[in-house]
């Protein structure tokens, strides 16, 4: 079988070595050359949108997928008369605008943080006065790793906010102290079938994910497979769909969701019974979901801006490499490193030699 899928990424990559063992082949839409996934099918390079290349995909592969959210919507609803393609586009436009997707959240009885829609300068005083600081201004589409979103802090702050983003749509939230950051990952087959992975908890430098750790057993995760299953119901989902939450003080705050495999699953390539990557493509194939079960304890570090040496990585018992195959430059995702043992007690030392190897990330 062959499943198409839009964009060439690190994602689509990890997609394609996770399917070749059940005997998948893959093509890739991507505009760039060189891309990660090149090596695992064929790449049809053009544009997301090329009306030729999406022609020949509906009419080559079997089912389609995508990688990330800024796969043109028009594109999805291209494929979708013309194939199976999952998930579907309406999930992918809620997840593409965060006012949408928050007034899902609130609409679904999902808590999450006050926002306010910011359409003009004088809305933005007003969402302001509303919320108070400090807050995050974001614009509504196209942000990802910290990326289209700054942190108003003081009153002086809000000129210069609005100079960068003022010409998009936009959206403030109101910023909250949290303890931490937790994400949950399901699966949902054609037939309905829902599988959930135990919950990661994320740590961020600079809006980028450095670093997850798989929570077996942490008491939060039934209120976040609970958010989860609404959402899932809400778009009769097809795929991995991944939900980023805020613990304050013990209550979750949905922060935003991501209709595709998630950065804070990559540990469950060695840390599952069956990977995030590869329960994606029996869902959207319509297969049985594989048991998401843990595999001992497991963490994941990314490798942003720079790879270290794989020798000293694999050094380390119980560390798993990930060479993504892009190029190097700074902010970059170009690899992540996975440390796993059979106890809890026993995956610290990894993690800390792991450390000591990744200069230059906050972890703790």
């Amino acid at each position: 079988m062959i499943v198409g899928i839009i964009g060439g990424g690190q994602l689509a990559r990890m997609l394609a070595l996770a399917g070749q063992p059940l005997g998948l082949e893959f093509i890739f839409i991507d505009p760039g050359a060189g891309i990660s996934a090149a090596s695992t099918g064929q790449h049809w390079q053009g544009p997301y949108d090329d009306p030729e290349l999406l022609r020949r995909l509906a009419a080559t592969a079997d089912v389609a997928t995508y990688e990330f959210e800024n796969v043109p919507p028009a594109t999805i609803e291209y494929l979708a008369r013309h194939m199976a393609v999952f998930p579907s586009v309406r999930a992918l436009s809620c997840a593409r605008d965060r006012l949408q997707e928050k007034s899902l959240f609130d609409r679904l009885g999902i808590p999450t943080v006050p926002h306010r829609p910011v359409n003009s300068r004088a809305e933005l005083a007003e969402a302001v006065e509303a919320l108070g600081l400090p807050a995050v201004l974001k614009t509504r589409r196209l942000g990802y790793d910290g990326k289209g979103q700054i942190v108003l802090r003081a009153p002086a702050d809000i000129g210069t906010a609005w100079e960068r983003l003022g010409g998009a749509d936009l959206i403030l939230e109101a910023f909250v102290e949290f303890q931490r950051e937790v994400s949950i990952i399901a699966a949902r087959n054609r037939a309905g079938e829902v599988r959930f992975y135990p919950l990661s908890e994320n740590t961020h430098e600079r809006g980028v994910l450095a670093f997850s750790r798989a929570r077996p057993g942490d008491p939060a995760a039934a209120e976040a497979c609970r958010y989860m299953g609404l959402l899932l119901d809400e778009f009769a989902y097809v795929g991995v769909l991944a939900l980023e939450l805020f613990d304050v003080g013990g209550r979750l705050l949905a922060n935003e969701m991501a209709p595709r495999v998630h950065n804070s699953g990559h540990w469950t390539i060695e840390g599952s019974e069956t990977s995030q990557f590869e329960n994606h493509l029996r869902a959207v194939l319509g297969w049985p979901l594989g048991d998401t079960a843990p595999v001992g304890y497991t963490a994941m570090f990314n490798c942003v801006g720079y790879l270290p040496d794989p020798k000293a990585v694999m050094a380390i018992g119980g560390a798993h490499w990930h060479d993504y195959r892009k190029a190097v430059r700074p902010g970059r995702k170009v690899g992540h490193i996975t440390a796993r043992a059979s106890d809890k007690d026993s995956l610290e030392p990894a993690i800390s030699a792991l450390k000591a190897v990744l200069p230059g990330h906050v972890f703790d």
